[in-house]
């Protein structure tokens, strides 16, 4: 292993700064159904209870050696998926109980609802209206009900590991929102004959969302927010509509987390890469670009490189059928070419899949705390 001469939060943090650690900080993307695969457990018994995947992810985190960041303490896809306005499927309810959950695409807010949403606000429409047309399960409402009090109690047993985290300051982009509760091809309709309308509804929601991240990390005393978007870049729509729809909300949104000294964590999902020049825009050290595996991290590099901090990128794919010497010559090529001066934290392309092998789960973090580079 490395010798480290930092602490977790200073080796996590010179990453956010661009600035080389004493090792690259590690932080995988596990969630519920990996951790499921890791301790042994069936999907079913993750599919609700935020606490018992919580207590599964621990004893990875323990059984594995542990890792440095985790940015969302814990996500039970029973209590999280209803949040981000879609149906979810859930194992041992509407699949086998040891089946990955799955999300269901379809549209449930309509035309007329984007009226209520720039009268009254997204949460609003969300919380009175949305939210009961995606679950009327009573499980999934009670564990809505703790949210608050179990990520402080994640935050807490993770900081007690070293582990470097955040709250829930932070949420899915409004662009992203919108996208979801509308379903991709009638928001892609939207956005092209109902142009005026979408525009107002994500002013609106740009304030709330600016709102709301910065009450939530007052609140937690985080230090992070977290924004999730995996469909509004190049790969889905060209430029104009990025520009407008897009990016607009996007400097908004971090500029104001940047001025209360909040680092954004981007989840992009899908490929950025006719995208990824924008971000030098925002301000030096002011945002985590976590990639997925389908964004050229290599060519991120170059265009970012000393600006902005990437996170990623071990492919889904490659962890569940690959082998744990190519797993491990992927993160020593991401060290050499996209670490070797800081500003890299090595992770998961997206989560770690439900298929995970245990090895090359394993090879991951093995081969981030023990590599140098060259």
């Amino acid at each position: 292993m490395i010798r480290e001469t930092m602490t977790v939060e200073e080796r996590v943090r010179s990453a956010f700064n661009n600035e080389k650690p004493d090792r690259l900080p590690v932080g995988p993307h596990l969630q519920a159904s990996a951790a499921a695969t890791l301790t042994g457990r069936k999907q079913a018994q993750v599919a609700y209870d935020q606490m018992e995947t919580h207590q599964a992810e621990l004893e990875v985190f323990d059984s594995y050696g542990g890792w440095d960041f985790k940015y969302i303490p814990v996500a039970a896809p029973g209590a999280v998926m209803p949040l981000m306005g879609m149906k979810v499927k859930l194992p041992g309810v509407d699949l086998p109980e040891d089946t990955p959950y799955q999300v269901v695409e379809e549209e449930i807010m309509t035309v007329e609802d984007y009226d209520r949403v720039i009268e009254n606000g997204w949460e609003d429409f969300f919380t009175n209206d949305l939210l009961f047309r995606v679950t009327s399960d009573p499980k999934i409402f009670e564990e809505l009900g703790k949210r608050v009090e179990v990520f402080k109690t994640c935050m807490k047993n993770w900081s007690e590991r070293e582990v470097f985290t955040s709250g829930p300051a932070g949420d899915n982009h409004p662009f992203f929102k919108l996208s979801l509760a509308r379903s991709v091809t009638r928001f892609t309709e939207d956005l092209y004959y109902r142009p005026e309308i979408v525009k107002k509804a994500l002013d609106k929601m740009a304030e709330e969302t600016i709102k709301m991240s910065l009450e939530r990390a007052e609140m937690l005393g985080s230090t992070l927010a977290i924004l999730v978007e995996e469909r509004a870049s190049g790969y889905f729509y060209p430029p104009q509509i990025f520009e407008k729809y897009w990016w607009k909300y996007t400097r908004e949104i971090v500029d104001a987390h940047w001025s209360k000294g909040l680092v954004t964590v981007f989840h992009l999902d899908c490929s950025w890469d006719k995208n990824i020049e924008y971000f030098r825009e925002l301000p030096k050290g002011s945002a985590v670009l976590h990639l997925d595996g389908t964004t050229d991290i290599f060519a991120a590099k170059e265009k970012l490189k000393g600006h902005l901090c990437l996170m990623g990128d071990v492919h889904p794919s490659l962890q569940a059928i690959g082998k744990p010497d190519e797993v491990e010559a992927y993160v020593k090529r991401l060290i050499d070419e996209v670490g070797y001066d800081g500003g890299l934290i090595i992770s998961s392309g997206c989560d770690v899949p439900a298929n995970v092998k245990p090895e090359n789960f394993k090879a991951i973090l093995d081969t981030a705390k023990s590599y140098k580079g060259k």
